[in-house]
């Protein structure tokens, strides 16, 4: 008796698409040891772009770059902090003073009144130092988790990982710690990310995101993961 269905009807194509394997989603354990492990190859000491001479230079530099360039912060600062390195001589300088060299990035306004709040906060409370604690960072006018991290981690030596747009697109797009909000990309990667290479994490991946793997166009025939990314939509050589 004949089949009431063509053998090359919608529904066989769909069950024998159904029947293959499928990649999954996410990176697997070793292929995100293989990840870090090209980086690190490629890259053994990676380092942060921003300017800087100590914890609150670095502090100062981070908080500036929201929304901003870091060659646009380090343009900034050159100047300023030949004559503001310091939270005193950063209170000393005002909130106008402070204007003059930072008005090239964005929200100016809002930065320098929150850099000369926390400095006066820095004098007050710790001694003018900066402290080595993410609950005391967070506490300071304009720092939140991202610069908290970034500043424990470049500073400090802790191998926390900053979830910026750059980071944020990388751990999605590639399948190696997908999440829906930055704390829970940074959750995933601390999870998944062996932990020899977690204090140079963020700056392989967001270096990558930066340079290689870009929003619009990403370099895929020069990525060094390219045969490890699910990304499914590759630029082509």
């Amino acid at each position: 008796m004949a089949s009431s269905e063509p053998p090359s009807s919608p529904r066989r194509r769909v069950d024998a698409n159904r029947s293959r394997p499928k990649r999954p989603a996410r990176l697997t354990g070793p292929e995100i040891e293989e990840v870090f492990r090209r980086f690190a190859e490629a890259n053994p000491e990676p380092r942060g772009e921003l300017e800087h001479r100590d914890p609150f230079t670095l502090l100062v530099a981070v908080v500036l770059s929201a929304q901003a360039t870091d060659a646009g912060v380090n343009k900034a600062t050159r100047g300023l902090f030949r004559i503001a390195d310091t939270p005193a001589k950063m209170v000393a300088l005002g909130e106008a003073g402070l204007i003059e060299h930072i008005r090239s990035i964005g929200l100016f306004r809002g930065k320098a009144r929150n850099i000369i709040a926390l400095s006066e906060t820095l004098l007050r409370e710790y001694g003018g130092e900066v402290p080595h604690s993410r609950e005391a960072l967070e506490a300071l006018p304009g720092v939140g988790r991202k610069t908290a991290n970034v500043v424990l981690n470049i500073a400090f030596g802790e191998p926390t990982i900053a979830v910026d747009t750059h980071l944020f697109r990388v751990s999605n797009r590639t399948g190696l710690a997908p999440g829906k909000t930055p704390l829970e990309v940074e959750t995933r990667l601390l999870k998944v990310v062996p932990e020899r290479y977690r204090l140079h994490a963020h700056h392989w991946l967001i270096l990558h995101g930066r340079y290689v793997c870009l929003a619009r166009k990403p370099r895929c025939p020069e990525c060094l993961i390219r045969d490890l990314c699910r990304y499914p939509d590759k630029t082509p050589a």
